[in-house]
């Protein structure tokens, strides 16, 4: 069989981890029985510079790249409008991917994929501090804020950075097997599976400003007390609204229900308790208007993807 042709679409700006994580992925799994060509080119076949000021050496210009394509990468940069304004650039992946068996996009790689129309009508990942970003400019992508990698036909696309080697590994996977893939992933030292998903990696992320001083209040009153008695009715009260119109200005102005902002505040403030104290996570959950460790465990399962405990080993401290 011939060798997988795997370009990576390089330009100035780039996240040199965007490309050196895909990159050793390939190169680790031709050393358990693969057959990846790894070609590294530019627009123009110019050396491009990184973020980090990292210069890398194009092994070729995109006009020199074979007709036929296994995979295209396309890692992307931290100031994506920067990538986006780039219309050789834009050019380029457009071309490539018509020619590419797959096409996977890096981190903020998304961007270029969307503004060359290849993400229109699809769902795709991006870094959790971009997704907002990526949804606003692209409406017609259905962005999946929390998935280390979304695959949508041909197209596949992942989260901040890091999770460009979690791409790589599931294609390893689906090109050659688990055997090879969890081979690579030892070999690499990382998971051949994540747990969890990016929101465990997320900033405090705060909501939209609302527009009424109503929602406000009632914001400002669950943010200062994450541990109070938050029904709706009494939030209604609260600010001489009833809970139906509430509700219905909180679903407008920031997009969740009275109910949801409790849980995500509440969550933050356990975060925040899981990261800097020794507290049980039974009082912990008291101490956030949860009751229980197992109503803690339930809603870090369902918005994070992993336990308060597994949350606190990996993001309270890296000394072991």
């Amino acid at each position: 069989m011939s060798p997988h042709l795997v370009v990576v679409l390089a330009f100035d700006g780039v996240q040199l981890l965007d490309v050196a994580g895909p990159v050793d992925v390939l190169t680790a799994a031709n050393e358990h029985g693969a057959d990846y060509q790894v070609l590294i080119a530019s627009v123009t076949g110019a050396p491009v510079r990184t973020s980090a000021g990292v210069r890398i050496a194009a092994d070729a210009a995109f006009a020199e790249v074979p007709k036929k394509v296994g995979t295209m990468v396309v890692p992307g940069r931290p100031d994506w409008q920067r990538a986006v304004a780039d219309r050789p650039l834009i050019d380029a992946v457009r071309q490539l991917a018509k020619r590419s068996q797959r096409v996977a996009g890096v981190c903020a790689g998304a961007f270029p994929l969307a503004e060359a129309g290849l993400l229109s009508g699809r769902r795709a990942a991006t870094h959790w501090k971009l997704a907002d970003d990526l949804a606003r400019r692209y409406p017609d992508v259905t962005v999946e804020p929390d998935p280390l990698f979304v695959r949508d036909g041909k197209i596949v696309t992942s989260a901040g950075i890091t999770a460009g080697i979690d791409l790589t590994v599931s294609l390893v996977e689906h090109d050659h097997g688990a055997d090879v893939a969890r081979a690579v992933a030892r070999q690499l030292v990382v998971f051949m599976a994540r747990p969890g998903g990016q929101s465990q990696f997320s900033a405090r992320l705060g909501p939209r400003n609302p527009r009424s001083d109503a929602v406000r209040q009632v914001m400002d009153a669950i943010v200062a007390d994450p541990g109070g008695a938050h029904q709706l009715k009494d939030l209604a009260a609260r600010v001489g609204l009833s809970g139906r119109h509430l509700a219905r200005l909180f679903t407008a102005e920031i997009g969740r229900t009275p109910a949801e902002f409790v849980d995500t505040v509440r969550v933050e403030a356990a975060r925040a308790l899981l990261e800097g104290g020794a507290d049980s996570v039974e009082l912990i959950a008291g101490r956030v208007g949860l009751g229980s460790a197992e109503t803690l465990r339930r809603l870090f399962l369902r918005t994070l993807s992993v336990t308060p405990t597994a949350y606190r080993a990996r993001f309270r401290t890296s000394q072991r």
